[in-house]
């Protein structure tokens, strides 16, 4: 089974988006950089090993080296949630109190919660959700309330019967994170089991790919391997808790080889030319002039929206006439300057085609 073509154009926007703004950011004048004396002075003693590896000097590398650690920031930050939210049509819900939702558990619960905490930390015991549940589950009308620390969920899915979250981790997280991470997700589990009382609660961490797999297999992971890996990830957390690489994207998703689509579509759209492919699609002229070549970038960037509008152009443009407003969302471009798709001028011609 494979994502619909809608996933995909969605899939497809975010990646053009993100695109479109590191070229906007790709280091240009490296004398113009920000000025990073203390690395420069630093990374002279590895001079002679860094010009073993690329063909530039100190100063472009640490102009590349803050571009990428953006790039990173970029794919954690809005790539891998936006995704994870168009496979799933989950979304990111705040139970915190500036968002004025903040939840409550009982006395018990949170003692039950520092209970389990404080023995996973000394290992006395094992991660295992069936007894954690049981301990943050139990139902007590008696207990006093109190506030959560309050808590954000990246992936929060709300189905007829279970409420799904799932919090995206980096895949090098920092030392000593896994055990708040716990906390949060034990308290975050007992908040929600006592709003949705007739749901099913489950949390899960999700990695976006497994770094400790081989390059050569880049939606293969190992579990095991993986998880000894991160420093206290076994402490704290049982492999069930755990969904990895392609495992993760296929539980969003709810179909098989789901990474596998989302590398192709990045592929095909993250060319060296990508920024005059870009441009030749904001150019309408290129509809009339290179048709062909502009159907192409279409189907080849997942644009099944604007194929659609291609599909029925002169139908369009009849049912447009004189409406002077239709005229001027027609003739807007279909990216905007920050490559950003034109999804209102879509949405607005798509209705004139349906009349």
């Amino acid at each position: 089974m494979t994502l619909t073509s809608e996933k995909k154009q969605k899939i497809a926007e975010v990646i053009i988006e993100i695109l479109g703004s590191r070229f906007q950011n790709f280091p240009g004048n490296v004398l113009s950089n920000r000025n990073a004396p203390f690395h420069e002075a630093l990374l002279t003693a590895f001079s002679d090993k860094i010009q073993d590896k690329i063909k530039s000097d100190i100063p472009v590398l640490i102009s590349l080296t803050s571009w990428f650690h953006g790039l990173n920031t970029t794919l954690g930050q809005k790539f891998f949630e936006s995704v994870a939210h168009i496979l799933s049509d989950g979304c990111k819900r705040s139970f915190t109190a500036s968002s004025g939702n903040l939840l409550k558990i009982t006395y018990n619960q949170d003692y039950n919660i520092s209970h389990i905490i404080a023995r996973l930390s000394r290992q006395e015991v094992k991660p295992d959700v069936v007894n954690e549940n049981y301990l943050i589950f139990a139902k007590d009308n008696s207990s006093e309330l109190i506030d959560t620390w309050g808590f954000t969920v990246d992936v929060f899915i709300e189905d007829k019967d279970k409420i799904t979250c799932i919090e995206l981790k980096s895949v090098k997280p920092n030392a000593g994170e896994m055990r708040g991470e716990k906390t949060k997700i034990l308290q975050a589990k007992a908040a929600l089991f006592r709003e949705f009382p007739n749901k099913k609660v489950e949390f899960f961490i999700g990695f976006p790919f497994d770094p400790t797999s081989d390059a050569a297999s880049p939606t293969s992971f190992d579990k095991n391997r993986f998880m000894s890996s991160i420093i206290n990830l076994n402490n704290y957390f049982s492999s069930e808790e755990v969904l990895l690489s392609s495992e993760l994207w296929d539980f969003l998703s709810g179909k098989k080889e789901t990474m596998e689509e989302i590398l192709s579509i990045i592929r095909d759209i993250a060319t060296p030319d990508f920024l005059n492919n870009l441009e030749f699609l904001k150019n309408k002229s290129n509809k009339i002039h290179s048709f062909q070549k502009y159907l192409y970038l279409l189907n080849k960037w997942h644009l099944k929206s604007e194929i659609e509008l291609l599909n029925y152009d002169k139908n369009l443009l009849a049912k447009i006439k004189s409406d002077e407003r239709s005229i001027r969302i027609y003739n807007q471009p279909i990216f905007n300057p920050k490559a950003v798709y034109n999804r209102l001028r879509y949405e607005h011609l798509s209705k004139l085609i349906s009349k």
